[in-house]
């Protein structure tokens, strides 16, 4: 019976969203408020309606409800409970109801606090966001229900990948789709914002919280999956450029052009159309992504289906909005203002360079990605293209967009003094040569690769912190004075400094690891000893256990240095037997400098396990660079003027006082 309801809040779900997709534009156009303010229920009411059907699928897993086929073919009795309720998204169907309700989740926020939106503006996102609702309510409904009976059901369920039976992967994906589908805001307002006619500073105001919200939690999302891939997978990388990871990779990184493209819209009126072209590009990205995992053009752990037909309509979804929004830009863009001027040098001209820079970055992994797919389908043939490809391409694009995030800040806007930028930028010149002479000190005859990492990494600290010191004055007002400065800052400067921080910390993270990873394999039997980087390892034994729905071998690794003891690690490997699965779960020592990372591959008592060793230097690093680019992020989301918007004129704000503008 609950899973019947699920079914038919789906279905009402559907209806609400074209109720909403039809009635407020129509509203809009005719400028009637009482038809515009149809958007706020029913975005509030889709929401809702959504969420009961997640709340159905969610406790057929809960319950082991086999008599539910997507529970049955994704489920197990044995399963711990958090992998049960994870397993509701850990499939295609249970994904995509997991999709479309941050779809309306987003919507619902929007009708819930966007209270200084104009009411036509207003009316026309929500309508635009709850198109997209009716395209994937219906793909579900049509191709993916999740909600089909099975007749006898099984005594028991099929299980979860056992991959996908960890933590991590319980919050990497609802993080990677706030990511995903919060871009669907940021296009619901460029779309809106051309049926319109009108781009403005106010517009530039009200998306940006949007796609910042969206931005940290991709970011998010993405650190998650490759600290995942870290430690689950049993390789000791953590990015391999596959074809999945490139597919989250490519809007994180049009979003951050939207991002900086959008503040110079807010300052100086200027970049109207290429940000609304961004804003539509970051969001067909993401479409993207989810046909990438939907169609089967893909192998991967992260594939979620490789039915053919169910990716044609995710593609026919991606062709229908946005060729539809590229040719409504294409018709409006013309038309729209050029806003304020500027000279090439100045703070305009460096986010216009940053946005190439990282267009160019964004077209790099677009094609190292699509190509191979691209020529397989059309010839057959088969072509790899790896990290040597994409770091040999991507890299190069990424040192001069280093550069430059230390330089643009120090630039006035609309005409800026190139000379005058870099004389204040001594302290990152300095700091970055310290650590430069410093790497090549340490490792001077190895190549000078990771040096010029490293020296632009200090180059980056360096001129982040030269930039806040600016701002407060510091050791050039009273340290009182500095301090009360500091104080009245906005959040946004705050989150700026620490995001450019924690790329500078990420970038010696990535070097580090790149350049310096240490590997050994062994066949180790019981008491024998190996070393890697200075450290010495002994298999002490290997026993025989058993876990909730699998069975497991735990290897005993101590870990000792000149001969004094350090830890002892416990790496596993697991069989699953209804699925018919190994795993491996490695053992990882963490400091502040490196990981020592140990996984236990196959053998025997008489002929030894296969044991892999690597030491990691300033691998944590890249984990917690990432992590300040997210609180960053997230402080400057506390930003009042990210919070409130920009707020329409006074007039409006006294006709609805007059009961006509109902829930502007």
């Amino acid at each position: 019976m609950i899973a019947e309801l699920g079914h038919y809040a789906l279905v009402l779900a559907l209806l609400i969203a074209l109720v909403q997709t039809t009635v407020p534009l129509y509203g809009a156009a005719r400028n009637d408020f009482s038809l515009m303010g149809v958007a706020q229920p029913a975005a509030t009411a889709q929401f809702i309606a959504i969420a009961i059907a997640f709340g159905a699928l969610t406790h057929a897993y809960v319950t082991s409800d086999f008599s539910v086929i997507n529970v049955a073919e994704n489920s197990h009795s044995l399963k711990p409970l958090l992998y049960k309720i994870s397993g509701v998204w850990g499939n295609h169907e249970g994904s995509m109801i997991l999709w479309v309700l941050i779809l309306a989740l987003f919507g619902f926020a929007v009708a819930q606090f966007g209270v200084h939106l104009p009411p036509t503006l207003k009316a026309r996102v929500l309508s635009v966001q709850a198109s997209i609702g009716v395209a994937f309510l219906g793909f579900i409904l049509l191709t993916s229900n999740p909600f089909l009976r099975l007749d006898p059901a099984p005594i028991d369920g099929r299980d979860l990948n056992p991959l996908l039976q960890d933590p991590g992967l319980a919050f990497h994906p609802p993080m990677l789709y706030l990511g995903y589908v919060g871009f669907s805001m940021a296009f619901s307002f460029a779309v809106a914002a051309l049926i319109e006619g009108r781009v403005d500073p106010a517009w530039a105001r009200w998306v940006r919280p949007w796609t910042l919200a969206a931005w940290v939690a991709l970011t998010a999302g993405i650190t998650l999956g490759s600290w995942w891939a870290y430690y689950e997978l049993g390789w000791g990388g953590w990015w391999y450029w596959d074809p999945v990871e490139n597919a989250s990779f490519m809007p994180w990184l049009s979003g951050t052009a939207l991002l900086h493209s959008a503040i110079v819209v807010e300052k100086r009126d200027a970049l109207k159309s290429w940000t609304i072209l961004l804003a539509i590009l970051t969001f067909a990205l993401s479409l993207m992504g989810t046909f990438l995992v939907r169609s089967g053009v893909l192998t991967s752990v992260h594939a979620f289906a490789v039915d053919p037909e169910r990716g044609l309509y995710i593609l026919a979804i991606l062709v229908l909005f946005v060729g539809g929004a590229l040719i409504m830009f294409a018709l409006r863009a013309p038309s729209m203002k050029l806003g304020g001027l500027f000279q090439p040098i100045s703070r305009e001209g460096g986010l216009i360079m940053n946005n190439l820079l990282l267009s160019v970055a964004t077209a790099t992994v677009f094609i190292g990605t699509l190509y191979p797919l691209f020529l397989d389908a059309t010839t057959g043939q088969k072509v790899s293209v790896g990290p040597p490809f994409f770091n040999a391409t991507f890299v190069p694009v990424m040192i001069p967009l280093v550069l430059l995030m230390a330089i643009g800040p120090m630039l006035a806007w609309k005409r800026g003094d190139l000379s005058a930028a870099m004389s204040r930028l001594w302290f990152a010149v300095a700091l970055s040569f310290a650590i430069g002479i410093f790497v090549f000190w340490l490792h001077s005859d190895e190549p000078l690769a990771p040096v010029i990492g490293f020296a632009l990494a200090g180059w980056l600290a360096g001129g982040t912190l030269k930039e806040f010191a600016d701002r407060i004055g510091l050791f050039r007002d009273q340290l009182s004075k500095s301090l009360s400065k500091a104080r009245r800052l906005p959040r946004s400067a705050y989150g700026m400094t620490m995001a450019h921080l924690g790329l500078s910390i990420f970038i010696c993270g990535a070097v580090a690891d790149s350049a310096w990873r240490t590997e050994v394999v062994i066949n180790a039997k019981e008491k024998d000893k190996t070393s890697v980087a200075g450290f010495e390892a002994q298999l002490e034994n290997v026993d025989r256990l058993e876990g909730p729905n699998y069975h497991l071998e735990r290897a005993t690794v101590i870990i000792r240095k000149n001969g004094e003891y350090v830890t002892r690690v416990f790496p596993e490997r697991r069989f699953y037997p209804v699925q018919q699965m190994p795993t491996t779960e490695a053992a990882i020592h963490t400091t502040l400098l490196a990981d020592i990372y140990v996984s236990l591959g196959e053998g025997s008592k008489g002929q030894g396990w296969t044991l892999r060793l690597w030491y990691n230097p300033l691998i944590p690093w890249i984990w917690a660079g990432c992590l300040i680019m997210v609180v960053g992020g997230l402080i400057s989301l506390s930003d009042r003027r990210l919070r409130i918007g920009a707020p329409f004129k006074q007039a409006h704000k006294k006709v609805q006082e007059n009961g006509l503008l109902e829930d502007a």
